[in-house]
């Protein structure tokens, strides 16, 4: 679907239950996903881990950001456009930090665990006409 004003009319919002962090570790050394590791992004220089605080505890990892982690689901193409600037526009305006992962099929944000709600009804709003 690439019509913006259509994916925002049937968007709803999926909430995962664990916490999550971004971890930097040295490119190379990131842990194969699963087990509490939820995506690894290569960076030159270094490797980004997305995992939940439990893996990162258990691992020894500084926890510096504890996310909550929420999926659009809306089918939305790859190059469809305004989709990510309506997101993140509503969230900014609300003063609530969000992180972007792009899946095929669907966005996932990382906000803050403690503005998770907050976060959840103001992306739900959207879908309002």
């Amino acid at each position: 679907m690439t019509d913006l004003e259509a994916m925002l009319q049937t968007l709803t919002v999926s909430v995962r239950p664990d916490r999550y962090t971004f971890i930097d570790v040295p490119s190379g050394a990131a842990p194969r996903v699963g087990n509490g590791v939820a995506a690894v992004i290569s960076e030159a220089g270094s490797d980004t881990v997305v995992a939940t605080i439990e893996r990162a505890e258990h691992e020894g990892w500084p926890i510096d950001f504890v996310a909550a982690w929420l999926t659009l689901d809306i089918h939305s193409a790859l190059h469809a456009v305004g989709l990510t600037a309506a997101f993140s526009a509503a969230l900014a305006d609300a003063g609530i930090p969000c992180n972007v992962l792009a899946g095929f099929r669907h966005d996932h944000l990382l906000v803050p665990a403690e503005q998770r709600t907050d976060a959840v009804a103001i992306l739900e709003a959207l879908s309002s006409p």
